[in-house]
């Protein structure tokens, strides 16, 4: 008896085939970036400042794989493109070369590029434009340089301890600051980059573009504003965050406000950071419905 293949099963067999011709690849990279994922979870990525590296890796995967099948349908008819080979041999030498000299920069850089390169040898360059944001957002587990940190940092803590001096102050609690130390009560913080710093802020950045990406809004209106008040919702988040630490030691003692419930204090910045964004974009939603309620007739909103 012959078999008709329906386009449903040819359309399961289309994964099934490239899974077979990638696999040998996948299995490579696997191979290659293990001593490098086993070196970040103990050393770089255990580090209170690039403790979203993991988290940032494991959701860029998942976006790869959410999108896949969007990326099949814009490649469609392409057998890959040539380009993607001195890619790859870039991206191999940039790991060579992280690797055996330690620099964490390149060796997490390479993950991106080599990717990005099976991406275009196996499916060409629209498969790669199709998978733009995964890429781009795996840069934010890339670590800054030290220089730039530094710079970049110190204004950030010093908005984040005036912020928190003045309305701590307004809310009758005994405190002062002297540039970046807070003096509440009988205890002294000082806020460290962990809980201002560059990497917090980048963190909160990534953490809002994954959601804009995610609920993909058709108002234009929407997404862009949205993406403009990142910036001060991730402010806000931090210094929420200081805020916390400050009372808890105030209350509770320096023992605590540097124990666990310092750690617990990063679980509250990024929780106030999501509930701040879906707040700010529940009052965008209301705003767009608004105005498109007021648009007259045969008009756009």
């Amino acid at each position: 008896m012959n078999t008709i293949a329906t386009p449903s099963m040819r359309n399961d067999a289309v994964p099934r085939a490239a899974l077979s011709d990638t696999w040998p690849l996948l299995l490579g990279l696997g191979v290659l970036f293990v001593p490098t994922l086993y070196s970040l979870m103990n050393g770089l990525w255990a580090s209170e400042e690039q403790a979203h590296g993991p988290i940032i890796l494991a959701l860029s995967l998942w976006l790869l794989y959410r999108q896949w099948p969007d990326m099949e349908r814009a490649s469609e008819g392409d057998s890959g493109s040539a380009a993607g080979w001195p890619l790859f041999v870039f991206g191999l030498l940039l790991y060579i070369f992280g690797r055996s000299q330690q620099i964490n920069a390149f060796e997490i850089g390479s993950i991106v590029l080599l990717l990005m390169s099976i991406i275009l040898i196996k499916f060409g360059v629209r498969a790669l434009r199709a998978q733009w944001f995964p890429f781009f957002f795996m840069l934010f587990m890339i670590p800054l340089p030290g220089g730039v940190v530094s710079l970049l940092t110190m204004p950030m803590k010093m908005a984040v301890s005036w912020a928190t001096e003045h309305i701590l102050y307004a809310l009758g609690f005994p405190i002062a600051r002297s540039g970046v130390i807070l003096q509440i009560g009988q205890y002294q913080l000082l806020v460290a980059d962990a809980c201002a710093g560059l990497q917090t802020l980048l963190t909160l950045e990534a953490l809002g573009l994954f959601y804009l990406n995610v609920v993909r809004h058709s108002s234009a209106f929407r997404n862009i504003v949205l993406a403009i008040l990142i910036v001060p919702i991730s402010f806000s988040a931090n210094v929420i965050r200081v805020i916390t630490l400050s009372l808890v030691t105030y209350f509770m003692g320096d023992a605590a406000g540097q124990g666990f419930l310092h750690g617990f204090a990063g679980m509250v910045l990024f929780v106030t950071a999501l509930i701040l964004i879906l707040s700010v974009d529940s009052l965008l939603q209301w705003i767009v419905r608004r105005r498109n309620g007021l648009a007259p007739v045969g008009g756009k909103a």
